[in-house]
């Protein structure tokens, strides 16, 4: 990966492969894919399971090497990344306030500034009266809520979130995609956020990508019509509807394929068993 002198967040993803395993049971999970993120934008990934978006966000994020192709990154400073997983990933070790600081502490910043800056995104996210607590009796929006404090208090100039919401409950789920729809609008970056619910990727994002059943390769790439501020109650409006029927409809056509080549797949292992 490539980072220039001057700060912009903007991501380039050239003829990316990535396959797992060797020889006969080498899988190929992702490719070829090509995107390119502008510095600020949110997009939204979304496809089939097993279609290579963790794969794509990991690779991005610099978790696992790509087979072929090359990612470029235009960003500085040592720390322009933070990732959000669906499982929270904070410690149950540590208190609130230490697991959002955690990233600050691995950079060297001082203890009374990590403490203000962490302190300041509790506050904004309505966590300020549990720093103290820990995370065991935080409730699971709670806890999504102190993942994003920490990746949002080391300022990353790329922010990379990995179906963040996909374990929490209908009503957890709405109040904290309007709580993410406000951040990035307050606090604009670059966000690349993978999800299964269309409604969600169109809500929050500027651009939805739908990639292909795996190897997963980009079939869509659609700009939302929607401008910054919104709200959620662009939700009931016509446009968002012709959207996400578009998108719908591509991704039906993919799950269905996948559909019918498992249970050929299926059907060949029974026959030959017989």
């Amino acid at each position: 990966m490539s980072r220039t002198a001057e700060r912009t967040g903007s991501v380039q993803v050239r003829d990316v492969r990535r396959t797992f395993g060797r020889g006969r049971k080498q899988v190929e999970a992702l490719g070829p894919v090509d995107l390119d993120v502008r510095a600020g934008e949110f997009v939204s990934i979304v496809g089939p399971s097993g279609c290579g978006k963790s794969t794509l966000l990991r690779a991005i994020g610099g978790l696992i090497r790509p087979t072929s192709g090359r990612i470029e990154l235009d960003v500085v400073g040592d720390h322009p990344l933070a990732m959000i997983f669906q499982d929270y990933g904070i410690y149950p070790w540590k208190r609130v306030l230490d697991n959002v600081r955690f990233g600050l502490d691995i950079q060297g910043v001082p203890r009374r500034e990590g403490d203000l800056r962490a302190r300041d995104w509790l506050e904004r996210l309505g966590l300020g009266d549990f720093a103290g607590s820990w995370p065991h009796e935080l409730s699971g929006g709670m806890r999504q809520r102190v993942s994003i404090a920490r990746a949002m208090t080391a300022d990353p100039e790329i922010l990379l979130m990995d179906e963040p919401f996909a374990a929490l409950d209908a009503q957890l789920r709405a109040l904290l995609q309007e709580e993410l729809l406000q951040i990035s609008q307050r606090d604009p970056r670059t966000v690349l956020f993978v999800t299964h619910s269309l409604a969600e990727a169109i809500l929050l994002a500027d651009r939805v990508v739908v990639m292909s059943a795996r190897p997963g390769r980009i079939l869509l790439d659609r700009q939302v019509p929607f401008g910054r501020p919104r709200t959620p109650d662009i939700r009931r409006s016509p446009e968002f509807a012709e959207l996400e029927d578009e998108l719908w409809q591509t991704l039906r056509a993919e799950v269905t394929e996948q559909l019918g080549t498992q249970r050929e797949a299926l059907g060949g292992a029974s026959d030959g068993s017989r």
